[in-house]
């Protein structure tokens, strides 16, 4: 990657590493070790990248943003879900500034063009007697113009596909860093942001809960990030934890492609 230009805002300090397993599993073993929140791991390739639900990141080296952040404890546990909103939300404008592309969430932690994925954020927290010790926020976001493999080729996307042009790693950390200390800052307003920018508001979606899948329409998103979701015969009901599925597209904020 080389290295990126300083952060505008010094609370940060940045380790970065050709080849890591993880950088969440890094941060999050340097904060059980005492490392101060602030630290910012950096790696142009990991061999044992994480998603949600133990599914695994992979990518080639130098192609993604990979970086986790050691975020300072919420007094509240539910308040762990406004760092990753914030952390989605400076994503996003991120992106926006050094590529010019106009990406939205999916909720719960991913950004999309269309319905094909650019980024996906993983939070990760400790918690002990009910509370939060540690949280690490980490992302992986596309970047270079690189051919997916064929299972990935209709649904992912990166900056440089959209953009039509070169992007770089380092200017969009810094952005990345500098957006998110905004955020951090003024987390009372994350929320009604994040609900405003979440493209699964509207949509009919599918939700995979360890018991099943239910279907229905996103109504809305509660101020601790769980959304709300309608089915079609059944009272409204919560999801703090699963995966959505956009089905059709919404109808009042125009058209976009059904989801593969």
């Amino acid at each position: 990657m080389g290295d990126p230009p300083a952060s505008r805002d010094a609370r940060w300090r940045i380790r970065r590493f050709d080849d890591i397993d993880s950088t969440n599993r890094y941060t999050l073993d340097a904060a059980r070790a005492g490392a101060a929140p602030g630290l910012v791991v950096v790696a142009d390739h990991q061999t044992a990248g994480r998603g949600r639900r133990g599914r695994t990141w992979t990518a080639p080296a130098g192609s993604s943003l990979l970086v986790s952040v050691l975020l300072a404890p919420p007094a509240v546990t539910d308040d762990v879900h406004r760092l990753t909103m914030a952390a989605a939300l400076a994503l996003q404008a991120a992106v926006g500034e050094i590529a010019g592309v106009d990406a939205a969430l999916k909720w719960p932690n991913d950004l999309v063009v269309g319905d094909r994925k650019l980024a996906g954020l993983l939070a990760e927290a400790d918690v002990h007697a009910g509370a939060v010790r540690h949280v690490v926020v980490g992302i992986g976001c596309n970047v270079t113009a690189v051919d997916f493999p064929p299972e990935l080729a209709t649904t992912a996307t990166s900056c440089a596909h959209e953009a039509g042009r070169a992007v770089d790693r380092g200017a969009l950390l810094d952005a990345f860093l500098s957006l998110l200390a905004v955020r951090l800052d003024a987390l009372d307003e994350v929320p009604a942001d994040y609900r405003a920018r979440l493209s699964t508001v509207g949509r009919a979606v599918r939700v995979e809960l360890e018991s099943g899948a239910v279907e229905g329409v996103a109504t809305d998103v509660d101020a601790s990030g769980r959304l709300v979701v309608q089915p079609t015969d059944a009272p409204p009901f919560v999801v703090a934890v699963g995966d959505v599925v956009h089905l059709r597209p919404i109808t009042d904020r125009g058209s976009t492609p059904p989801a593969r």
